[in-house]
């Protein structure tokens, strides 16, 4: 069974698709999006982190955001890094598009599929994009059909599913009437994420289940950031419901710009470890990973924050 992922808006992240407890062939996802300052001229290492993450086995990569470089600079060499890639036939490459402009710029580069964003809550909403839930869903209908048009998959991440920076709590009826909305307008895939890492496993069971009634269990993903501790205890919650894919982040890079102290999504490191304690295969090698993880941490001129990445290595220096 193929797995896939979701993005979150303003994250850079490392997506990796897990299979269920009983399941054996894994995947794994990639993401670099907006909200790490790489400059202009580190393109390169853009292109390098891909390849080593798919050494390591990941085999849905997301691999940019077609964002406009006046909002999101950062981004503006998405073209560049499409066709800078060595392409294998077992991976899948997808970018995030947050509108039809955007999605017109990313098909000539290829992707294998694409990712767009709402948000569960409406304070959210209208505090970041001046408009309603309902009218900033209703924009993606011409990107979802234009997709589907060019035989892509879409992929949709519902960010503040679990709490909102400026409305607090977000209740599960909240998240089912997106989910709803999302479905409405032909999305392939619903991912629910905690983008400022407040959830725990019982609210996140809850939100899970509310997807769950509108798509099939391996549509559904679970996006979770560890500000408060918790994310590697919400995948086992989803695991324990037979969800079986994650985004995660290499390194635990990333962060949410609009909470305070809010950190990364889960690392990709921490997550792998995990399942190889729980004996499930992912395909994944996680002494390679931990070097991808290690390159791009030393590029950025900062310490991984994924524990095991900072594990493993000091073990294998004594």
């Amino acid at each position: 069974m193929p797995c896939t992922l979701l993005p979150g808006a303003n994250d850079t992240l490392l997506l990796a698709s897990i299979p269920t407890l009983s399941a054996q062939a894994g995947a794994a996802y990639a993401a670099l999006l907006a909200g790490i300052a790489i400059t202009l001229r580190a393109t390169a290492h853009k292109v390098e982190l891909v390849h080593r993450l798919q050494a390591a086995g990941l085999c849905e990569i997301e691999v940019t955001s077609f964002v406009s470089p006046k909002w999101v600079p950062q981004m503006a060499d998405n073209i560049g890094v499409m066709s800078g890639l060595r392409r294998q036939v077992n991976v899948r490459y997808g970018v995030l598009v947050p509108n039809v402009k955007g999605l017109e710029a990313a098909l000539p580069t290829g992707p294998d599929e694409v990712v767009v964003f709402g948000a569960a809550s409406e304070a959210f909403s209208q505090r970041n994009i001046n408009c309603s839930i309902a009218e900033s869903i209703e924009r993606f209908r011409p990107v979802v059909a234009a997709a589907h048009d060019a035989s892509l998959k879409v992929r949709c991440a519902i960010s503040c599913s679990l709490g909102c920076p400026y409305q607090g709590g977000v209740s599960a009826d909240e998240v089912e009437r997106v989910v709803m909305l999302m479905k409405d307008i032909g999305l392939d895939h619903c991912g629910v994420a905690d983008t400022i890492g407040v959830g725990t496993p019982k609210q996140v069971q809850a939100a899970m289940e509310r997807a769950l009634k509108h798509y099939p269990l391996h549509e559904v993903s679970g996006h979770f950031h560890d500000t408060y501790g918790q994310a590697l205890a919400n995948i086992y919650a989803c695991l324990e419901m037979g969800i079986h894919t994650f985004d995660a982040s290499i390194a635990g890079l990333g962060g949410c710009p609009y909470a305070k102290g809010a950190t990364g999504n889960v690392a990709t490191e921490d997550v792998v470890f995990m399942l190889d304690g729980l004996d499930i295969e992912t395909g994944i090698d996680l002494d390679t990973l931990v070097d991808a993880g290690a390159f791009i941490s030393e590029m950025l001129g900062r310490p991984p924050v994924s524990r095991a990445g900072k594990a493993l290595p000091a073990k294998r220096a004594t």
